[in-house]
């Protein structure tokens, strides 16, 4: 899954792709070098934009991303997009556009109109694990047991959905790296994949350039931190991961398929 922030401020990218023909350009290059999906965020859901606890409005996050998914909808058919977005609203208008999948980081506890629309529009959608709201993480997260807590959650939030008339065979799960979580929290979802995975969902991980990884290598460069992406990368694979979400698609479709080989079997 490439990723593509057609935003000012993303911590990574940001302002790389907010034009139209740039964030085009940049999708197009992604699928040449191996992305199976593309997903589309107008939004920075990084820590410190979110700490001013003031959504970016449906309306300017819909105008970034429309002509985008659109443009792509129409030049690459054949290419899955999902849309990165909590918000019922910019889904619906985005699954309009061309989308074919939702990647809501609340896990469906911000918007409730957002399970209905799943249940319409019988599209997958990404329920990611996040430590309250949107916009309400805490400085310091506290868990007894990230993995027994995260799991927890997302058992609570699969029976919402299904109450909803989501059908359990469009639910995707995602840990949630980063988002209310330290890096031993992070390191320990990592080193308990395969507790996840015992749900029997697929597995969507994103740890590509993350704050954690910086701690890790001495880097404050999130593009500094290739290496340690494909490490995680290689690693989710092995632990179970069914998708892994990155910036960097060449090298971690390389990995991804070396490490695909390894874990899953290979023919020549």
């Amino acid at each position: 899954m490439g990723v593509l922030n057609v935003t000012p401020d993303s911590f990574s990218d940001g302002g790389l792709y907010a034009d139209v023909q740039a964030a085009v350009a940049h999708a197009h290059q992604m699928v040449l070098e191996g992305a199976h999906i593309l997903d589309i965020g107008g939004e920075s859901t990084r820590p410190a934009t979110f700490s001013d606890h003031s959504p970016l409005p449906p309306e300017e996050e819909m105008r970034r991303i429309l002509p985008v998914i659109a443009r792509l909808a129409a030049e690459l058919p054949h290419i899955p997009i999902s849309v990165d977005t909590y918000k019922a609203e910019v889904a619906e208008a985005a699954l309009a556009a061309g989308a074919s999948l939702i990647n809501d980081i609340s896990g469906l506890t911000y918007d409730p109109a957002m399970s209905a629309l799943a249940a319409s529009s019988g599209v997958p959608i990404v329920l990611m694990h996040l430590l309250g709201r949107p916009r309400d993480l805490p400085l310091q997260p506290v868990y007894e047991d990230v993995v027994a807590e995260v799991i927890a959650f997302f058992e609570i939030q699969i029976a919402r959905a299904e109450e909803a008339g989501v059908s359990r065979s469009q639910i995707w799960l995602d840990p949630g790296l980063g988002f209310g979580k330290n890096a031993q929290h992070n390191l320990e979802l990592l080193r308990r994949l395969p507790e996840l995975r015992a749900l029997g969902l697929p597995l969507v991980v994103g740890a590509s350039r993350k704050k954690f990884l910086g701690r890790i290598l001495g880097t404050d460069d999130p593009t500094d931190r290739r290496d340690g992406t494909a490490a995680a990368v290689a690693l989710s694979i092995a632990g179970g991961a069914d998708m892994v979400r990155v910036h960097d698609v060449r090298e971690m479709a390389r990995v991804a398929k070396v490490s695909d080989a390894i874990v899953r079997g290979w023919e020549e």
